[in-house]
């Protein structure tokens, strides 16, 4: 069985920020495939099961903030045996503008927190991320506020359109696993850069 892990912070408060992408793809991939989700004590972790693009996925938004993904992860991890290629972790990227993604077969966390904190749990870094570009096409001054705060209409919509195609690059990775997302995804330039 596959897991896919969406990184998010839980409550109102962080709904509709750059910050919960993860939660908003893994919400998109349940979506299209009519999973229904359920709040698990055990795991810390809201989860649902069944068949993405007809292979078995356990989809997971840990519900411990941000900061202590990787205790969900870690737990979801050691009750079943993965292989190389099991486990995929979403998260937003602020090097990345707004637009683009970028999946690899495994990494280093690159100053992201959640992503720290799940390789710090798991103790490696060879598990699958998809990062989704949340950079916007302006100077931000406070890196912090900006991935907690809502987003500006156009940017909201912008991200939108990103949740939906990083499921698209989810369900690939289901079906065909990292090289063939990445080589299907990572070029892929949703909307116009500004120049420098």
């Amino acid at each position: 069985m596959k897991i896919v892990i969406g990184l998010g912070n839980p409550g109102r408060r962080y709904e509709a920020t750059a910050h919960n992408l993860g939660f908003d793809v893994a919400d998109e991939v349940a979506r299209r495939w009519r999973l229904t989700w359920r709040e698990s004590a055990r795991e810390q972790a809201v989860l649902t099961e069944g068949l993405v693009a007809g292979s078995p996925v356990l989809l997971a938004k840990p519900m411990t903030f941000m900061n202590l993904s990787g205790q969900t992860v870690a737990a979801l991890a050691r009750q079943r045996s993965l292989g190389e290629d099991d486990l995929l972790v979403i998260a937003d990227d602020v090097s990345l503008p707004i637009g683009r993604l970028r999946i690899r077969p495994r990494g280093s966390h690159g100053g992201h927190n959640g992503l720290r904190s799940v390789i710090e749990r798991l103790g490696h870094g060879d598990f699958a991320r998809l990062r989704v570009g949340i950079r916007p096409p302006w100077d931000v001054d406070d890196l912090v506020a900006f991935v907690l705060s809502r987003l500006p209409p156009l940017e909201r919509a912008q991200l939108g359109e990103m949740t939906i195609l990083a499921a698209d690059a989810v369900e690939c990775w289901v079906c065909e696993g990292s090289a063939v997302a990445a080589d299907r995804f990572n070029g892929i330039r949703r909307f116009a850069e500004p120049a420098d």
